[in-house]
């Protein structure tokens, strides 16, 4: 149950940061800023590790995948 909270915790985390990319593009004069990209690392960083615990947990056997 842990790593199910903790999955959607990290898709929260994910979301705000692309929402503060966003932000931070629109409404900024510069548009190359600093901001941005350090946002969308976040982003990227988070979906590396969101990626690599889905990975991990399906091998522990934490998670299953539905039968269709």
């Amino acid at each position: 149950m842990i790593v199910k909270v903790i999955i959607v915790i990290l898709l929260l985390f994910i979301v705000y940061s692309l929402g503060s990319a966003l932000y931070f593009l629109l409404n900024e004069k510069n548009r190359d800023s600093a901001r941005v990209v350090k946002s969308l690392t976040w982003r990227i960083g988070l979906s590396l590790i969101l990626f690599c615990l889905l990975f991990f947990s399906y091998w522990m056997g934490w998670i299953v995948p539905h039968r269709l």
